[in-house]
């Protein structure tokens, strides 16, 4: 008898990077639907819906957008309902994206308490950041979460771990 699982051979594994990814993106375009912008706990309840790897990716792929247009700390100020912020970290570590998991929850442990305390008369949170003496400790983790995610052009820290994943588990993303 084979040892071979099934798994080992699902169709989308015979795909190269790119198509896996682009297969990837349109089952979570199907099916992590919602506004993560949302502060009423709905995205993140539709992400638990998911196998845990289709839902580590649904949770981490603003995360991929922010630290391409923003920061690891205003990716918090956008999506930072709690328990979204709290999958996006365990996303990551189910990636195995552990050094960016702990950069992640150290950003999530500096800006939660602001946010929860922000009034509209604050302004932005880089001025409340800069106002507690904190601004510094925002900058070293936007840097480190920025050089981890440095692969040059084209390329990204999080959608490589995405790929990654699918490979390894491809039951846990692409179904049966």
């Amino acid at each position: 008898m084979d040892d071979t699982s099934d798994a080992q051979h699902h169709p989308a594994l015979q795909k190269n990077d790119d198509e896996l990814l682009n297969e990837i993106q349109a089952i979570l375009a199907a099916r992590a639907v919602g506004d993560p912008y949302s502060d009423d706990g709905s995205f993140a309840a539709t992400l638990e819906s998911l196998p845990s790897g289709l839902g580590a990716m649904a949770a981490t792929h603003w995360l991929d957008i922010s630290l391409t247009l923003d920061s690891i700390t205003w990716h918090i100020c956008n999506f930072g309902e709690p328990h979204l912020v709290a999958q996006t970290e365990a996303g990551l570590f189910e990636l195995g994206l552990n050094d960016l998991a702990v950069c992640f929850r150290q950003a999530k442990e500096l800006m939660l308490p602001i946010l929860a305390e922000r009034t509209e008369a604050d302004g932005d949170p880089d001025e409340l950041l800069e106002r507690k003496g904190l601004s510094a400790l925002a900058d070293e983790l936007n840097r480190r979460s920025w050089d981890m995610d440095n692969l040059g052009p084209g390329k990204s820290l999080i959608y490589d771990a995405w790929i990654r994943y699918a490979r390894q588990n491809p039951q846990e993303v692409l179904g049966g």
